[in-house]
């Protein structure tokens, strides 16, 4: 038989949700055309693929020998187009970046500016994209760096390397309902005021994804579309905010709880996409500045000349 790549990649995001909802989801499809495909992958394969219950679904012993080579033929499918590639690319075609809301909020701009200015003669495509597409483009060939959650990440056979700490903290008004605490849990945020990020911004999406059905309902005063409005509304006392540490300015007047959920404990990964850049040295360029981004905000957080004294948490 015939496999449509697609509906491999499907199938690979249903095993890892666990539920054909959540692949339906990450394919951008709705749920009864994704339910569709698998159903049609079943009929053809002669055999069952999944174990539906109540609570999702789970691979059969044919599933699971489906998922382990349908990882490899994507693979060699990507291999197989950046190589092809390789041939039709430009050298000066522009190298392609992506990351999510937290990395674009600081992390990447840092780095551009750098690079940008050392290298007059490489143009830079840069994307907001959530990790598993991320992920996906990357593995696809589509995309040459990315900045990835490190939870959201692992086992894609991207390599990967550390780039810094993205963990979630609490951010209110200085003096505030936050002074004197050094940590919260999610429901203690939960019983105050909260402004948010909009609904289909991917901090709010992570969090979203982390609580428990049994977590309390927040009361959002307002959302907005972006980090930097979000902490300035926090920093002016309209409420409490649970934001990225990486996206506070130290020199704003604001109380600063670690969020003690272990869902808030996050890191940032470089990751590579699998295109043949060894005849170029502008993709590692790029990772160096990202690199040295990253350090940058770390030395600017640990700068004991801050007027903003942050709760304690690991080093990364």
């Amino acid at each position: 038989m015939r496999y449509d790549l697609d509906d491999l990649r499907l199938f690979l995001h249903i095993i890892t949700e666990g539920s054909i909802t959540g692949g339906a989801r990450r394919m951008h499809l709705s749920l009864p055309s994704a339910s569709a495909r698998v159903r049609a992958l079943e009929h053809h394969a002669g055999v069952a693929l999944l174990i539906r219950g109540r609570r999702g679904v789970r691979p059969t012993p044919a599933g699971t020998t489906l998922t382990r080579h349908a990882r490899e033929v994507l693979a060699q499918t990507a291999r197989l187009e950046s190589a092809v590639a390789s041939y039709t690319r430009s050298p000066t075609a522009p190298l392609t970046l992506l990351g999510g809301g937290s990395a674009m909020h600081r992390l990447v701009p840092q780095a551009l500016v750098s690079f940008l200015r050392a290298h007059p003669d490489i143009d830079v495509r840069v994307s907001e994209s959530r990790t598993p597409q991320t992920v996906r483009m990357l593995a696809d060939g589509e995309a040459d760096l990315g900045v990835v959650l490190d939870d959201e990440a692992h086992d894609c056979g991207l390599r990967m390397e550390p780039l810094g700490d993205d963990s979630l903290v609490v951010i209110g008004q200085a003096g505030g309902v936050l002074a004197g605490r050094t940590a919260l849990t999610y429901s203690e945020v939960a019983e105050h005021p909260l402004v948010g990020l909009n609904g289909d911004s991917s901090l709010r999406r992570w969090i979203e994804k982390h609580l428990s059905p049994h977590a309390p309902v927040v009361r959002h005063r307002t959302t907005v579309a972006n980090l930097t409005v979000l902490v300035a509304l926090a920093a002016a006392g309209v409420g409490i905010a649970v934001v990225p540490r990486r996206a506070i300015d130290p020199q704003l007047p604001l109380d600063v709880c670690v969020l003690q959920d272990p869902w808030a404990r996050r890191r940032h990964l470089l990751a590579w996409g699998v295109k043949d850049s060894t005849a170029s040295t502008a993709t590692p360029a790029l990772a160096e500045h990202l690199r040295h981004a990253a350090l940058s905000e770390l030395s600017s957080r640990n700068t004991p000349t801050e007027p903003v004294s942050l709760s304690p948490f690991l080093d990364d």
